[in-house]
Order: structure tokens, then C-alpha cells, then sequence
């Protein structure tokens, strides 16, 4: 039954989560609900946490840590993790063996270009030890060996992070096109295409006028708690996106890592966001599914646009999950996926023949259109578009919806046993009208 008030406030929220008496439903389970035929009021529900997981280039990790006693040299002019370059500063630290480094997340190793800096993170975040190179200002070259745990500041930055969904791309041209879009060369003629945004999910699909989610926001990065700190670069109404922090000892290295693109490494981020249903307004928007969620295909070579679906053509009666069955491979001579898979979650071994890493795999469903035989399966949709002759079907996705929907679910569980409160922003955030 709808409560007698046309708006709630956080506090009283806040008090029904407190008293066990909250409603809290995910992104996907309210929208499953719509989609069922069921009429939603504000009074029956509170709260909806809603998630997204892609590629965010516009992440990076600032790192402060010793690596030498005091003395053993004045200052680092380069350093390299796990051969993956750092910028050396903001602060000098002469002489006393602690490095201040930011480190890129689209940064490549020097001798591996398949490895970057999510890479590098999600191996951190596991606990591994990295191998620290220095070159100090007099031209000597230390080492060390170091672990996250040994790294007393290690914080992830987002400066462009949980886009409003994102678009889709078609290579209408003759010539494949080397892109940041594709892992492959993608192919002309309207042969495939490439989608990032997570829907429905996704926490400013689900708060697009940002009532509750503001400056000094409680959100999840990588499942670690963190704080939204304002808009991020490029953000606008129409596109906007978000600035937030979180540290990095906290985190679940599932929802993290690196991502081959090809223009080289990008990196795998994940945000889960709770947002207070306040009004009525608010839940019109939470109530919208992905059927009436635009997604506007363009053409990669110019990102000019072409058409206009949306995110219900893409994951709606797909297989969010890519399957694996071994017994289907066809012992090629070269694996085909092997070499292809941006986050590296299938090798060849000689004795135990094709591997697969289900915690690597991102769900992208590359290997479902590259794998010769069936090995690897799940349907990715394909999309009619006006003019062209024939399907046009999806061989790529930069956006998760399984580690997605699990991040919304997990902080569905912090909320309902204590461990997350809910945060009334200390500000509001504007976005320009356009940039």
C-alpha cells in the first residue's frame, strides 16, 4: 500500500533500515517486476541499488610506499610496476627512500603491451608481489619487491566514471578499423558491433536529475566503500559521469582488471550506487526498463550517429553469462580465442588442454564469434538497422552485466545487515548543458 506521504527523506529511510522494516530491491529485480505487469507505488519501495561494470578509462591509482632506507638515493626520475610505467610525484620525497606515484590505468607494460595497469591493480588487489624498478636521478637502477599490503596509501581515483550509459558501434566503411571500441579489428560493411552501458542498471540512468547522489555520496568501487566526489571531464546533462574514490585495500578484485582494446590496455571498473526512492518523480525514473533506454549506434570511425535502439535490444533475451564446454574444442593448432581474449581468461596448456578462468572473463562474448567449433556459446543479439540488408550482430560488449547485477546484489546485503549506511550528499553536483 502506498504511504500517506508524497516524499520521504533520507533520515527516514535511514530509520527503516535501522528497524529491519526497509524495502530494498536491486536494479534488475524492480525492472523484472515492471516487466511482469505489476504496478509499483512509492510505498513499496525504499530503496534501489544499481550498479555498472565497464570499461573506465578514466580511472587511476595514486601510491605511496618505501622502497629503500633513507639516503640510498636523492629522487626516482622513472619507476615502473610490473614493468607498467608510474608518474613520479606530486611530492619530491628526497632522500628518504618512499616513492609518491600516480599510475594511468590505460598505461601498457614496457615488454608486454597485452599487460597494463588494470592488470596491474586486479594483481595487487589479489594480494601478488610486483616488482618495483627505479631509475633514480643520477642514472642507477634499484629494485625492490612490494605488496598491496605493504602499500600504506594505495587509492583508486575515478575522473570519469559511471557513464550514463555510453553507445554502440558500427564500421559502415570498406576497411576493418583498429579501435579502443573493439579487442579485434572490426570488420566494415555493418558486419558486427560493439556496445558499452549497463541499462537499467546503471545508477544515473536511475537518478539522471541527482537527488541522492551528490558530492560526499557512500558508493562501492571495486566493492570497496568510497565517496563520489563530483562530476567527472566531459560530463553533461545529457552525458554525464562521476568522480569518486575508494581505497584500494578493500576491494574484490572481480570487479576490477585489465581490458585489451586495440589501441592498447584499457581498464575494468565497477560502481554500485544505493539511491533513496525520495518521490514519485524519482520512481519514474527507477521504474524504466531497458526497453526505454535509448542506445545510439555510430559509426566508430567518426562516432557520427547512424541509429537509435535500445539497451533492451541488447540485453534483453541474451545471455548476459558466456558458457564453456571443453569438450567441444577442436584442438586447432592455434587457438584462436587464446590470443584474442582482452582479459586473458583462456590458454592453451599442453597437458590439460584448453583453460578457462571464469573469474577473469568479463562477459564481453568475443570468443562466442572468433572460436571455431562451439567451445565457447551465448547469444549476443543482432540488430536490424534501417538501410542495411541484413542483421548486424553484436560480437562485443565493454560492459558487464553479471559482475553488474552481483554488486548491486552485495550491497543490497550491507544495507539490509548494517554494514553500509546511506549518506545524504554534502553537495550537489551541476553538469554543464553541453561541453
Amino acid at each position: 500500500m502506498e504511504e500517506s506521504t508524497s516524499h520521504r527523506t533520507f533520515s527516514e529511510i535511514q530509520k527503516k533500515i535501522d528497524t529491519g522494516k526497509v524495502v530494498i530491491l536491486t536494479a534488475q529485480e524492480i525492472c523484472d517486476r515492471v516487466r511482469d505487469g505489476e504496478t509499483i507505488e512509492l510505498g513499496d519501495i525504499d530503496v534501489v541499488t544499481t550498479a555498472t561494470s565497464a570499461l573506465m578509462s578514466g580511472t587511476y591509482a595514486v601510491l605511496s610506499f618505501k622502497v629503500a632506507q633513507p639516503d640510498t638515493f636523492t629522487k626516482a626520475a622513472k619507476v615502473w610496476i610490473n614493468n607498467v610505467p608510474a608518474q613520479v610525484g606530486p611530492c619530491p620525497n628526497e632522500r628518504i627512500g618512499i616513492l609518491d606515484l600516480i599510475v594511468l590505468g590505460t598505461q601498457a607494460s614496457k615488454i608486454d603491451p597485452g599487460y597494463g595497469a588494470g592488470d596491474l591493480f586486479k594483481d595487487l588487489v589479489m594480494g601478488k608481489e610486483v616488482l618495483v624498478e627505479i631509475q633514480t636521478d643520477d642514472g642507477r637502477n634499484l629494485t625492490s619487491f612490494t605488496t598491496l599490503k605493504e602499500i600504506p596509501h594505495a587509492i583508486l581515483h575515478a575522473s570519469r566514471n559511471a557513464f550514463k550509459n555510453y553507445l554502440a558501434f558500427v564500421n559502415p566503411g570498406k576497411n576493418f578499423v583498429s579501435t579502443i571500441f573493439h579487442s579485434d579489428m572490426m570488420q566494415g560493411d555493418y558486419q558486427e558491433m560493439t556496445f558499452c552501458g549497463c541499462g537499467e542498471l546503471n545508477p544515473l540512468e536511475n537518478d539522471p536529475e541527482l537527488k541522492t547522489i551528490g558530492i560526499g555520496t557512500k558508493v562501492l568501487i571495486n566493492g570497496a566503500q568510497g565517496f563520489v566526489t563530483g562530476a567527472g571531464t566531459r560530463s553533461s546533462k545529457e552525458k554525464p559521469n562521476l568522480t569518486g574514490i575508494a581505497d584500494m585495500h578493500n576491494m574484490d578484485p572481480q570487479f576490477l582488471g585489465g581490458f585489451a582494446t586495440g589501441h592498447g590496455p584499457d581498464i575494468i571498473t565497477t560502481w554500485a550506487v544505493a539511491i533513496p526512492v525520495l518521490n514519485k518523480k524519482m520512481l519514474t525514473h527507477i521504474l524504466k526498463t531497458d526497453a526505454q533506454i535509448p542506445l545510439k549506434v555510430v559509426d566508430v570511425r567518426n562516432r557520427k550517429p547512424i541509429f537509435e535502439i535500445t539497451y533492451a535490444d541488447v540485453w534483453g533475451k541474451t545471455s548476459h553469462e558466456i558458457k564453456f564446454n571443453r569438450k567441444k574444442c577442436l584442438h586447432c593448432d592455434v587457438c584462436s580465442v587464446e590470443g584474442i581474449c582482452p582479459v586473458k581468461a583462456v590458454h592453451w596448456d599442453s597437458d590439460k588442454g584448453l583453460q578457462f578462468d571464469r573469474f577473469r572473463c568479463f562477459n564481453c562474448g568475443l570468443c562466442v564469434s572468433r572460436c571455431k567449433g562451439d567451445t565457447f556459446s551465448g547469444y549476443l543479439g543482432s540488430i536490424e538497422l534501417e538501410g542495411v540488408n541484413h542483421k548486424v550482430p553484436v560480437t562485443l560488449r565493454q560492459s558487464d552485466r553479471v559482475a553488474a547485477l552481483k554488486a548491486a546484489r552485495d550491497l543490497k546485503r550491507q544495507i539490509q545487515k548494517g554494514q553500509f549506511k546511506i549518506t545524504k550528499p554534502v553537495d550537489k553536483i551541476s553538469f554543464p548543458e553541453n561541453i
